[in-house]
């Protein structure tokens, strides 16, 4: 069979070369239409991208960090784990920040298969079926980082004990004596915000306390979505003497609701984080949070990464570090 070319597959598609490069390397200036009637093509003609060619013997030194959000404490805190095992190891890391865009993560996608890194860690909201077919199909070891969703148990992963935190973080403000508890979680559909909310709701259960639907919100784990929450929250005929944020950046957003409403914490309203970011110790009063291990998440990843890479075979396919309740002047008795 004929090994298909650029020049081939631009002759099918009636278009110009440059047009199937712009495709194979993630342009966004193609039409929707003329991009998946040449990636059909390639697909359908078996068209794999030449690598560089390299010394004889010798392999690549890179290995491929892929976030979602680096421009957040909680992105970075991963980065310096994988970073410390990385350069132990006398490696290169190559880091892309996708900001949930599809069109950003093809392109981190095709370069990575372009440069024949070792392998690759992720740190996405979503790793399509598709993704982790071709990753396989190209023998390419990857490692899933869950802090916002759980891969499928075939596909090595680490995470951190999102149940157990939540129900940690409740326990703590029922010790208090609070009772009209809220919960304000991330995206819904996010698997950390459901396993931390399940948690929540175990302790007021385990409490003999009531869950209220009323008391619950979700929205985006930055400030913003812990501002809207919270003030939702505190505008109800009866609210919570205790919020239970799912992120230190979204507990930020619920200070400051307080600080509009003319209450204080912890006077009118204590108040529980999640992730252990550096600055909640910094926050006026320090923030109680749930301390995620991130910077060692980071570090796991990329020693499982490196195991896949040399060969050798996982015990599990699942890692889960421990989470920790930190409390500081953000909680009081009610």
């Amino acid at each position: 069979m004929t090994k298909p070319t650029l020049t081939a597959i631009a002759r099918e598609a009636n278009v110009a070369v440059s047009t199937v490069s712009k495709v194979l390397n993630g342009h966004t200036d193609v039409s929707a239409a003329t991009r998946r009637t040449i990636e059909q093509l390639l697909a359908e003609r078996g068209y794999q991208r030449p690598r560089a060619a390299r010394p004889a013997g010798r392999r690549t030194d890179l290995v491929d960090l892929v976030i979602n959000e680096l421009d957040s404490v909680w992105g970075l805190s991963i980065l310096t784990g994988v970073e410390e095992v990385v350069e132990e190891a006398g490696l290169s890391l190559v880091v892309s920040s996708v900001h949930n865009r599809q069109s950003a993560t093809r392109r981190w996608f095709e370069s990575l298969l372009a440069r024949g890194s070792l392998g690759a860690i992720l740190v996405l909201s979503e790793l399509t079926e598709r993704q982790r077919d071709d990753l396989a199909r190209r023998r390419m070891p990857f490692v899933v980082v869950d802090g916002v969703s759980q891969p499928p148990p075939e596909v090595p992963s680490i995470g951190a004990t999102n149940f157990a935190g939540g129900y940690a973080a409740t326990e703590h403000l029922l010790a208090l004596g609070h009772r009209r508890i809220a919960a304000i979680g991330g995206p819904e559909q996010l698997q950390c915000t459901r396993a931390r909310i399940a948690g929540y709701r175990a302790a007021l259960e385990t409490a003999g306390v009531p869950a209220d639907r009323q008391l619950v919100r979700f929205g985006p784990f930055q400030h913003e979505g812990g501002l809207a929450a919270a003030q939702s929250l505190l505008a109800l005929p009866s609210p919570p003497t205790a919020i239970f944020a799912g992120s230190d950046q979204q507990a930020t957003g619920v200070y400051e609701a307080v600080r509009r409403a003319g209450m204080t914490i912890p006077g009118n309203i204590s108040v529980v984080g999640f992730d252990g970011l550096p600055f909640a110790e910094w926050t006026a009063p320090p923030l109680t949070t749930v301390r995620q291990p991130l910077h060692e998440m980071g570090v796991a990843a990329a020693r499982t990464l490196l195991r896949l890479v040399n060969g050798e075979r996982l015990e599990s396919t699942r890692i889960e570090l421990a989470t920790a309740l930190v409390v500081r002047e953000s909680t009081a008795a009610l």
